[in-house]
C-alpha cells in the first residue's frame, strides 16, 4: 500500500476486538486525515473490555464504541463503495469482505492478526494477549502507512 488512503474500513469477526481496536488507533495516529470505520461478519457482542484496557494505556479510548456488522453498516447509509481500502482481521471477515465487494474497485487487504479472546487464565494474562493484538496492529500500521 504505502500511500495514505481517505477511507479505511476494518473489520473482524464480531466488532468488537481487533477492529474497534484498529479503528481507535488510526484515529489516534492519524487524526481527521482518514476517514476510518470498523464492522464485523457479526454483530451480537458489546466491545471487549480487556480491549477498552488495552488501548487506553497508549491513549485510546473506546468505551463509546458501537458494534456494528456490515449489513448494519449499509442500513446507516454508508456503502462498501465508499471506502478506498478494507482492511480484514480474520479469515471469515476476509471472506465476507471479498463476497461484497467483488463489484467495486477497492483493496481489501487481509492482516492476521492475533484474537486474544480465551488466551489467558487471569487478568494479567488476558490483559497480556490484548497488549500483544495491540501491539500487533500498531506494527502493521506502521508497516503500511510508514509513519
Amino acid at each position: 500500500m504505502g500511500q495514505l488512503p481517505q477511507s479505511v474500513l476494518f473489520s473482524c469477526d464480531h466488532n468488537a476486538v481487533r477492529s474497534p481496536m484498529a479503528e481507535g488507533i488510526m484515529k489516534k495516529f492519524f487524526g481527521t486525515d482518514v476517514y476510518v470505520q470498523s464492522v464485523g461478519v457479526v454483530n451480537d457482542l458489546e466491545i471487549d473490555g480487556f480491549a477498552i484496557a488495552a488501548c487506553k494505556e497508549i491513549g485510546v479510548e473506546l468505551e463509546r464504541h458501537r458494534s456494528r456488522s456490515f449489513e448494519e453498516m449499509e442500513e446507516m447509509g454508508e456503502t462498501l463503495s465508499g471506502f478506498d481500502c478494507v482492511v480484514t482481521m480474520s479469515p471469515a471477515s476476509q471472506r465476507r469482505a471479498l463476497d461484497l465487494t467483488r463489484f467495486h474497485h477497492l483493496t481489501v487487504e487481509y492482516w492476521p492478526v492475533m484474537d486474544p479472546t480465551g488466551i489467558g487464565e487471569t487478568r494479567e494474562q488476558k490483559l497480556n494477549a490484548y497488549r500483544q493484538t495491540r501491539d500487533q496492529i500498531v506494527k502493521k500500521l506502521r508497516e503500511t502507512w510508514h509513519f
